[in-house]
């Protein structure tokens, strides 16, 4: 089977997907530049939640970074040659900072909402009615995601091991997988489904997913039981807004993997098991799949500065005072 005749981009990938790329670009630059600006200019005390919060406008400015050349390479990528330098350029750099900034940001909104778990924990965690299992579990683990030093180095042994295990995967993709083969257009099948070692690690990548999902369901189901026991013990009416806004936020990461990242983390192990059978019909529709999820999982980096209103009370207040100034109208001295 020839490749090149085989893998055929449809109206989907080659002017769908490059326009809302481009427009997720946008919008994801301006919003998350914005936000960076407020975090670190217009906030002078930072709280763990602040420090989880910069490093994930970081990684979002990257994913927004990979857009205009995942929009260039769906638009132009039919056209060039395989060993081109744009195809090279276009692969390495979308691939890399794409799939780096993701997982990244997959980790922080667990560590997100294990902080956001940990406020809940501390607020009841001197209370008679706690075990001693919880008051150990928040003392010895849960109590250091809210210490910002913590944070901060916790963020940073993030991006080292990830950039550590991603950027050999896939250096060896583009100088050892991308020369194999006998392609000749940029956009063909070793590009879009990758050799073995590069298959393994998408596998561990989706794993990684799936461990972010898990740390959020399991700070949501032990907010329920948690909030389910204190009410059956003391009355927590002064604390009821606290214990909203702590589950708000969980809530809010949970169903932000769940639209993003869950379509495209359960189709992953999927698309690798099925790609196998040499159907044309069926590896075009698998790879246009692929590419739609994808571009769903990243487009989460240019909604998040809406989602900070909702998670940051500091940030919301910020944002309040900026508007309200620039609004204010000045009183001109009358002559």
């Amino acid at each position: 089977m020839n490749n090149s005749t085989c893998i055929q981009p449809s109206m989907i990938s080659s002017m769908a997907l490059p326009i809302i790329y481009i427009f997720l670009c946008i919008v994801g630059l301006v919003g998350n530049s914005f936000s960076q600006w407020v975090f670190l200019t217009k906030i002078s005390k930072k709280t763990s939640t602040h420090i989880y919060l910069v490093h994930l406008v970081t990684a979002n400015l990257l994913v927004c970074s990979t857009m205009p050349f995942m929009s260039i390479y769906f638009l132009k990528g039919f056209y060039w040659e395989y060993q081109s330098f744009q195809c090279r350029v276009v692969n390495f750099l979308g691939t890399l900072f794409m799939h780096v900034s993701m997982f990244v940001s997959l980790l922080i909104l667990s560590w997100i909402a294990i902080s956001r778990y940990a406020t809940l924990i501390k607020k009841d965690s001197k209370q008679e009615n706690n075990s001693c299992h919880e008051k150990l579990f928040y003392g010895h683990l849960l109590k250091k995601f809210r210490q910002p030093n913590f944070a901060r180095k916790l963020c940073i042994y993030i991006w080292g091991i990830v950039l550590g295990i991603i950027s050999p995967v896939i250096l060896y993709y583009s100088i050892v997988e991308a020369t194999e083969g006998e392609e000749s257009l940029c956009y063909n099948r070793q590009m879009e489904l990758g050799a073995m070692v590069s298959q393994i690690a998408g596998l561990i990548g989706t794993t990684f997913t799936g461990f972010s999902f898990l740390v959020v369901l399991i700070s949501y189901y032990s907010f329920v039981s948690h909030l389910r026991k204190v009410r059956t013990c003391t009355s927590i009416t002064e604390k009821d807004l606290t214990y909203r806004s702590v589950k708000r936020h969980v809530l809010v990461i949970q169903i932000l993997l769940i639209v993003c990242f869950l379509p495209y983390s359960l189709f992953k192990p999927i698309f690798y098991v099925l790609h196998q059978r040499e159907d044309c019909e069926q590896l075009n529709n698998l790879i246009e799949a692929k590419n739609v999820l994808t571009c769903l999982a990243s487009a989460r980096s240019s909604t998040d500065p809406i989602i900070f209103l909702l998670l940051d009370k500091t940030f919301k207040k910020t944002l309040y005072h900026l508007f309200s100034e620039s609004n204010s109208p000045h009183i001109q001295p009358h002559g």
